[in-house]
């Protein structure tokens, strides 16, 4: 039952995946690409300072195996495919659209490589092999949103009148698993020691405020960068907790979903409060 749940989860953020493909022009993924400096924070951001600080953490925090796996999947698994859902309207943005498709690009590489470099850290079981990932994230990450770009170049009136319909659809059934999946396997968190939770949730906060720090002086990509930093990729967290033995994939996803609601929405929540003052002077945000 837990391999079928985790194929419908993967299989979820495939079509959430095509569907963002389609979503908009081809030229707004070369977005950041045209903007150096801004590509070159949101890489600082993703893939170098939120692993640095996880393994700062497992240095100083006494943690367990399962929280220190935890601590690296968090670490390797960068990109936000649900980024879209959870910003709204400024999910449409062609920063947004330009740092999920470069964060899926990146992932076939930095994945495995960051498993690589940081596995024996974090003692990681070395029948983990990189390849096996890189593979899997090819074809469970790169393909459907290729896919998608390709759906939009033929047909770009149909995905026009549909991608926001699968993009909602598909959110919300993340969302509903995610509940199911701490329903279903909650009660496991109660082996898991307070100082992991903290743990987690403070590498969560501080990819948050390094996103929202290195994320420029425009509010909506500064809370964008923030927000893909700390929410991690979904889909790329199940791939690497997938190939763990035991139950540590559910223990770290339910773990993951848990820590993540904790972080992520107060600060969206604070982040609107924050602009609505400033819409209504008629100003821009400072």
């Amino acid at each position: 039952m837990l391999a079928i749940f985790f194929g419908v989860l993967k299989a979820t953020v495939a079509v959430m995946l095509l569907a963002i493909g389609a979503a908009a022009p081809l030229r707004h993924a070369a977005y950041l690409w045209q903007r150096r400096a801004l590509l070159l924070r949101a890489l600082l951001a993703m893939y170098l300072l939120v692993p640095a600080a996880a393994v700062l953490i497992d240095a100083w925090v006494p943690l367990g195996k399962v929280a220190r796996a935890a601590l690296l999947v968090l670490a390797v698994s960068a990109g936000a495919p649900m980024l879209p859902r959870k910003l709204g309207d400024i999910g449409r943005s062609p920063y947004v659209f330009s740092l999920v498709v470069t964060s899926s690009f990146l992932a076939v590489v930095s994945v495995p490589a960051c498993v690589l470099i940081l596995g024996p850290h974090f003692d990681l079981n070395r029948d983990v092999a990189p390849l096996q990932i890189a593979s899997a994230v090819a074809t469970t990450i790169l393909l459907p949103l290729l896919a998608g770009m390709a759906l939009r170049l033929c047909w770009p009136v149909f995905c026009e009148r549909w991608v926001d319909r699968v993009i909602a659809a598909t959110g919300t059934l993340l969302m509903v698993m995610g509940l199911a999946m701490l329903l279903l396997f909650g009660r496991m968190l109660f082996d898991v020691p307070a100082r992991s939770f903290a743990a987690l949730s403070g590498l969560l906060l501080v990819a948050l405020i390094i996103g929202h720090l290195l994320g420029g002086p425009d509010p909506d990509q500064r809370t964008a960068l923030a927000i893909t930093c700390s929410t991690r990729h979904v889909g790329l967290a199940v791939l690497v907790a997938a190939s763990m033995p035991g139950p540590y994939a559910v223990l770290l996803v339910t773990t993951y979903l848990l820590c993540s609601l904790v972080v992520t929405v107060p600060y969206l929540v604070w982040r609107k409060r924050w602009e609505r003052p400033a819409e209504d002077a008629g100003a821009p945000p400072r």
